[in-house]
């Protein structure tokens, strides 16, 4: 006998099928567009920040990023000595923003009532001329927390580069988000400049250090932090785990944790997300922004192989 399989939606919304995966008194909502994030809830208590069947998920809510996260300067790298040239997808800024599958419905391969999996290809392209597919696995724990593995899968016949990330935005229920506290346990910060292409580091120190918490209406923060701590239990009791902690004045919280090879959390604070005064996403990442130049933590997967990353949401209620 087979196991239950999600609820599925007709593609009627902006964002393709809906799939509603549940376990216990958590529940989630993946979107077939990007493989996003739609909605996570425990206890009746939602925990990311969620948008209308007439929306594209608005600031990236929730999306999944491959094979890059963030920023590519210019949509400008060098392969083998070769200009590659990406579309400018953040022309604001004029650089090449959130991957290349912001855009792409992801097909089915697996389902349960708890946990989906979909996968969408990335074909050889100007700006990135390699043929990886990104499968995104999605499960609720016996605990009631989300996991999340994404896994980038190179089909190409050379090594391709990648940043893996994904852009979630938390709440905690009806709190305002501006009232709660963000606590970032990191001693190293990605200074950038105004188009937020990274230059340097420094210490997460004065207004810049969220260890001990800060509360995020008092924020204006665009960054990514490094050197995080990796001291959390991990909810399933392998390797330890980094936290990124919002908490209510009545001491409830929710958190994003993220395993050692996403050494990197993105924090934006915005006061422009639709319908709410303030918004913050937590941006796990395998590597900065502007990976593909500097060559920072950028990765690389050789033919016929495969790099993952682990991430989720917890809360407690």
């Amino acid at each position: 006998m087979s196991a239950p399989s999600p609820a599925v939606t007709p593609r009627s919304a902006a964002t393709g099928r809906q799939f509603r995966i549940a376990r216990g008194g958590s529940t989630a909502v993946v979107t077939e567009l990007a493989a996003a994030l739609r909605s996570f809830e425990a206890d009746s208590v939602l925990l990311t920040e969620t948008f209308g069947d007439g929306d594209i998920p608005p600031g990236a809510t929730g999306i999944t990023l491959a094979p890059w996260a963030n920023r590519v300067e210019d949509g400008r790298w060098t392969l083998d000595g070769k200009v590659q040239q990406l579309d400018i997808t953040e022309p604001s800024r004029g650089n090449a923003s959130h991957g290349l599958l912001r855009n792409t419905g992801y097909a089915v391969l697996d389902a349960a009532e708890d946990r989906v999996s979909l996968e969408a290809v990335v074909f050889p392209q100007h700006g990135y001329p390699f043929l990886v597919r990104h499968r995104v696995d999605y499960a609720i724990d016996d605990d009631g927390g989300l996991r999340v593995r994404q896994t980038l899968a190179n089909d190409s016949s050379r090594p391709a580069p990648f940043v893996l990330g994904a852009h979630p935005y938390l709440r905690l229920g009806d709190v305002p988000t501006g009232e709660l506290t963000l606590a970032v346990r990191a001693s190293t910060r990605l200074v950038a400049d105004e188009r937020l292409i990274p230059r340097e580091t420094a210490p997460a120190v004065g207004e810049w250090d969220l260890s001990s918490g800060r509360r995020v209406g008092d924020l204006d923060l665009d960054a990514a932090y490094t050197d995080l701590a990796f001291g959390d239990a991990s909810p399933s009791g392998g390797a330890a785990h980094a936290r990124a902690t919002l908490t209510a004045p009545d001491g409830r919280s929710v958190w994003l944790w993220q395993d050692e090879r996403c050494p990197y959390t993105h924090v934006f604070v915005t006061r422009t997300f639709p319908g709410r005064d303030v918004a913050v996403a937590l941006e796990p990442q395998t590597g900065p922004a502007n990976a593909f130049n500097s060559g920072n933590d950028l990765g690389w997967i050789e033919p016929r192989e495969e790099a993952s990353m682990e991430w989720g949401i917890g809360a407690s209620l």
